[in-house]
């Protein structure tokens, strides 16, 4: 029988000792920020404080299906990462390096970035066409490292994760576990774009690999989509029949307090994602709640 690991035994003295300080880190889409809240106490009664961001050193899930503003999401939060001055890494697994730098360039010109101010703070990893680093994963952990080292790496996105373990879904556990471990260890704030497929739940941290994923994280973004079919709908959403809405909330996350309400995600004609209202605050100043209430 082998012996105890003493090292893993740490009183909370000195784990708190050691804890990063809880403060949010801009993603640059508008309405997002202020979604996550810190609560202190004041008057002997509890008071919410935005954050101002996802929380720095958070790994989070961007999760739904296909065109709902996942890769556009993402862009966002390393373009404004790196118009702050941080260093960003980029790990694609579905596009060439080429073409995700076409995406970027595209999303700066859209939120009014001198794309030459930022492109130096940006590093790619393109998994897409050196396939080693899908099939092997110690040989992927080694070389973030080495970029993470290179160009002082504060954020990072993995478009996407379920490039990882794409035709083998059985196995997700075995390859989120270890790169959730890596990232806490060098201390990312990182956003993790995965697939759903369209069996899954519209709006929970359900993915490709199931719950594992959501589970494993530090919480989830769920971007979703529906299309008008009612009248109803249409007063509600402010949308003709047969358009399509898309959808934002947040499943969970552990590390701070978070809005739990469902809200409008706009894509805007620039190509920016933005959340807008609750449902909640639609219905209330919709023409149905104002019919339902007369």
């Amino acid at each position: 029988m082998a012996g105890p690991v003493v090292e893993a035994v740490v009183s909370l003295r000195h784990a708190a000792a050691a804890a990063p300080q809880l403060e949010g880190v801009p993603t640059g889409v508008e309405g997002l920020d202020d979604l996550f809240f810190t609560t202190v106490w004041q008057a002997h009664r509890p008071v919410r404080r935005p954050l101002g961001g996802i929380p720095r050193y958070a790994v989070l899930q961007v999760t739904g299906v296909a065109d709902t503003g996942k890769t556009l999401l993402v862009e966002q939060f390393v373009i404004a990462q790196a118009r702050q001055g941080h260093g960003c890494l980029f790990l694609t697994t579905e596009n060439p390096a080429p073409f995700v730098a076409m995406g970027l360039r595209t999303r700066a010109a859209a939120m009014g970035t001198d794309w030459q101010a930022i492109e130096e703070r940006i590093v790619l990893i393109d998994a897409a066409t050196h396939t080693i680093l899908l099939q092997d994963l110690p040989t992927l952990l080694n070389t973030l490292a080495h970029a993470i080292k290179t160009y002082h790496v504060r954020a990072l996105v993995i478009d996407s994760i379920t490039g990882l373990y794409e035709a083998r879904e059985m196995l997700a556990r075995d390859v989120v576990r270890p790169i959730f471990s890596f990232l806490k260890k060098w201390r990312q704030t990182a956003l993790l774009v995965s697939q759903k497929r369209s069996g899954h739940e519209l709006l929970t941290a359900e993915a490709a690999g199931g719950y594992a994923v959501g589970h494993i994280l530090d919480g989830t973004l769920v971007l979703a989509k529906q299309p008008i079919t009612s009248v109803q709908q249409a007063r509600l959403y402010r949308l003709p029949l047969g358009e399509t809405v898309r959808l934002f909330r947040i499943d969970g996350c552990r590390l701070c307090g978070h809005d739990t309400s469902t809200h409008v995600l706009d894509i805007t004609p620039e190509g920016l994602v933005r959340i807008g209202p609750s449902l909640q605050v639609l219905h209330q100043t919709s023409p149905v709640a104002s019919t339902s209430e007369t």
